[in-house]
Order: structure tokens, then sequence, then C-alpha cells
């Protein structure tokens, strides 16, 4: 079953060149995209059923066997994060053509933004699945030169400077990606992930060292992690909600995941764990108290996002199973609970006529549908119990309480009060624009055009799915908890992966 590894790449490129080819032809646009992510989400879950089953897949693109050419790894990490984004990715694709429906330009839609949007999904599969640096490198130009379009769509003057400040980030942080791949290939002559696990363990604990402070300094620029996060809260909001949402759930994730990926499998024990530790709790804290300082919604909801990056983060530095098996339950949760408050932020915003809290007011007796779909993911972003985030952080909680260290408890009491805050921040949003009196200011919906007094179908419907989708990861805490304590045992490992990649006896000697 080898030949299902490449197909989550493959098929939204082939989806693209179509949606491409059909432009002016915007029902068979969404036909295709619809098609091909939902093929997409199929086959991602048969890989995590397979990966759980019978271990890595493993597939050497071209038919030219590592380390010289490509490889491809579906395992338990690389498949469950597979099945989270495309899930997010299908349900966001909806929301937007509902969007587009409800705002009458069905007809007339951008015909870049579906095959830009599967170009974005295939650069973020192309990333979970990449067996080599330079190929991890590949996906995240690809995602990034997709964002780059979707950012900037309308063109207005706010998109294009958010674009911009986004670009240049970006920028700066593929170059120092870049250059640490080079740095890598002169030290140890090869990218390929599973026989750097050998050369790396090798090489003066100086060299290892800065070869491990640049991929994590491009990997946190890409997770937005403190003080590296302030382009954030600035880019995403801007864009169109549907666009804010897939980024908000998927595109800092994968900086998380390379970390975690780099971390564990090429500098296990290393001497960053400190610094990790001491990142995470800045930037939970910082990034909360940017949130509780906020106005507007959708800043809002970017500075919790840059603040739970922190949970994450927490998890990879205790460098534990118990640690790491609850990072990679939180990151599901995370992109599930981000997404879902994105989508529904733009409903807010459709129904108020602002994102402003202060130009909010009575949305609950106005909208209790709406209510409801803000209200559940908000618990859950919050800790409540019993969500899947109160889950996860009491894994958290739990591993930096047996790692005993001064630091671990630092971190122990900083997730605690950036819940409590967190809480706080969500029970300050439900009070102004929910609960409160009408604001006489809000524009009439009956007046508005298109009508905003009825939300959307197609916009509720997918929000709904994944407010469903983020409880139902509490009904299944159980066996996704036992999956992630799966991978994180396998990746703690290392050898499971090296001997997928090259079989007992198969690894190439380094050069002399």
């Amino acid at each position: 079953m080898n030949f299902l590894v490449p197909l989550p790449v493959v098929m939204p490129l082939l989806g693209a060149a179509l949606t491409l080819m059909m432009a002016g032809r915007p029902r068979a646009q969404r036909t295709v995209s619809l098609s091909v992510l939902t093929g997409t989400l199929l086959v991602s879950v048969a890989l995590l059923v397979l990966t759980s089953t019978d271990g890595p897949l493993v597939v050497s693109v071209g038919g030219w066997t590592a380390p010289l050419g490509i490889v491809l790894i579906a395992d338990q990490l690389a498949a469950l994060m597979l099945v989270v984004s495309s899930a997010v990715t299908v349900c966001v694709l909806v929301y937007s053509i509902g969007q587009g429906m409800a705002d009458g330009n069905e007809e007339t839609p951008l015909s870049i933004y579906h095959p830009t949007y599967l170009i974005l999904t295939a650069g973020v599969t192309n990333a979970f699945l990449a067996g080599d640096l330079f190929n991890l490198y590949v996906g995240f130009e690809i995602l990034l030169v997709a964002s780059y379009v979707l950012l900037t769509l309308g063109g207005t003057e706010n998109r294009i400077r958010a674009g911009t400040t986004y670009v240049v980030v970006s920028l700066v942080s593929s170059l120092i990606f870049l250059v640490a791949i080079g740095l890598v290939y002169a030290a140890t002559g090869t990218l390929n992930l599973a026989q750097l696990v050998d050369r790396l363990d090798a090489l003066p604990d100086g060299l290892r060292l800065m070869l491990q402070s640049m991929l994590l300094l491009a990997f946190g620029i890409k997770a937005a992690v403190f003080p590296l996060s302030a382009w954030l809260p600035d880019s995403y909001p801007t864009a169109p909600a549907p666009v804010t949402a897939v980024f908000a759930g998927l595109l800092t994730k994968i900086g998380v995941y390379a970390i975690i990926r780099t971390e564990t499998l090429l500098f296990p024990g290393g001497r960053v764990a400190t610094l990790l530790m001491v990142v995470a709790l800045l930037t939970m804290v910082v990034g909360i108290l940017g949130a509780v300082a906020q106005s507007d919604l959708k800043r809002l909801l970017s500075f919790t996002l840059v603040s739970h990056i922190g949970y994450l983060l927490f998890g990879v530095g205790l460098a534990t199973r118990l640690g790491l098996s609850s990072a990679i339950f939180y990151v599901v949760h995370h992109i599930t609970i981000q997404t879902t408050l994105f989508l529904a932020a733009g409903l807010i915003e459709r129904r108020g006529g602002s994102a402003t809290l202060d130009r909010l007011g009575g949305l609950a007796r106005l909208s209790p549908v709406l209510a409801g779909l803000f209200f559940v993911p908000a618990l859950n972003l919050a800790g409540i119990p019993p969500f899947s985030g109160f889950i996860g952080k009491t894994g958290l909680l739990q591993a930096g309480a047996n790692d005993g260290s001064v630091l671990a408890w630092l971190l122990v009491g900083g997730s605690v009060l950036t819940s409590l805050l967190t809480l706080y921040a969500i029970a300050r949003v439900w009070n102004l624009a929910f609960w409160r009196r009408p604001n006489p200011a809000m524009p009439d919906p009956a007046e508005a055009d298109p009508p905003t007094s009825l939300l959307p179908r197609l916009m509720v419907a997918p929000t709904l799915v994944l407010v469903a989708l983020g409880a139902g990861l509490t009904v299944a805490a159980g066996p996704l908890y036992e999956l992630s304590d799966q991978a994180a045992g396998y990746l703690i490992e290392r050898s499971g992966y090296v001997d997928a990649v090259f079989p007992q006896g198969q690894l190439p000697e380094a050069p002399r």
C-alpha cells in the first residue's frame, strides 16, 4: 500500500492544474476542488490506519532510492497530521464556497482562488511527508507562495500592507532555513533525515549546536514563537475569513511539526531544551496578555493562537514521552479549535457588521445558532473540562510535574495562568458581543446587500462540523491519546524511522 503515500501531495497538485484550466467555470472548479480534497482526506485516513498497524510507509519518488532520491515517509505522526489538516481544509473550502454564494459572486469568483488553495494544501501535505530537509524546505515554499496570493486576495490597502509584512518575514525565515540546509550538507554530506540521525551524532558538540540553533530559528519564525511572533497578529486578521481560518489552523503548526520532527529525530536530548522551555513560557504569557488587551475579535484570536503555541513547545522542551504525546494531542486539538473559532469570527463579522467588540452586542438573542458555534470551541480553547483542551493541558501539566525542575514548575504555573487569562478573554468576548444588549450602532442586517439576517447554510454547516469534530476529540480522547503516545514513543526510539528508510545493514557509511 506504499502507493498511497504520494497521493496527498499529487492529488491537490493535479487538482490545481485542472482548476486553473477551468478558469471562468466556477461550478467545475468547486466540483474538482471538493472532490480532490475529499479524496485526500480518505487517503489520509487510510494512511493513518495502515501506519498504526503496519508501521511507517516509505516511497522513493521516481525509483531513486535514498539517499540519492526524494523520500516520502508516512509514519503515525505524519498520518495524524494529514488527517486533521485534510479535514480542516475540506471544511474551510465549503465555508468559502458558501461565502461566495452568499455574497452573490458564485458565478464570478476570483479564478485563481481554487488553484491556489489546492497548491497550499499540497505544500502542507508535502511538508508532513518530507523525508529530507530540502524537500521539507520545498513544502514550506509551496505553501508560502500560495499563502502570499491568498492573503492579498481583493487587493485592498490593508491586505497588501499585511501581505508585505508576511512576505518579508517568510523570506527571512526561508533564507535562514536554506543557509542551515547548506551548512548541514557541508557538515554531513546528506540531507536525508534518516541518514542524518547517524551523521549528526558524530559531529562535534559546538557544530551540532549551531546547526540545531539555525533550524530552530527558522522554524520558530514560521511557528510564530516569542519573540518572533509580532508579524502574525498584524497579518492574519486582514485576510478573508476562510483564508484566516486555514492560516490560523495550519500554517503555524507546520513550523511546530518541523520542530517536533527535527528535535526528536536529529537532536534528541539537545542543549537547547532549556531555551525551548523558556521560549514556551514567554510565548504563552506574552501572547495571552496581548489577547486580553485587544478590542478586535480577529486580533484577539490571533494573539491566543500565538499564546497556545507555547503549550506545544512546552511538551517538546520536556523531551519526555508524556510531554511529546501531550504536545501531539494538543496539536490536533489546536488545529481544529482555532480554525473553528476563526470561521465563527467570520460569521460574527457578517451578522454584526464588524469584528470590533465595542460595535457588537446582543448576538446571543439575535442569532442563538451563532452563539453556540462560538461558545463551544471557545470553552474548549480555554481548557474547560471535560473538553479536549482540558485533557491536553492536563497531560502537559502532569509531564511538567513529573519533570520536577524549577523551570518545569514555572511552566506549569504559566500554563495555568494562561488558561485563566484565556478564559477571561473569551468571557469578555461573550459579554460584549453576545450577552449585552444590541449596540444601536450595529447595522440592520435586513438592509445589508446582501441581507445578513440569516446566516448562509453553507457557511454555518462546515463550522458546525468542526464544532462537532472538536467535541468529538473529547469523546475519542482515549484512543487519540493512545495514538499520540504511540507516535511519541516512535519519535523517541528513532530506530524505527531509520530502519524504514534504510533496512537493517543498508545505511550508507559516512564519508571519511
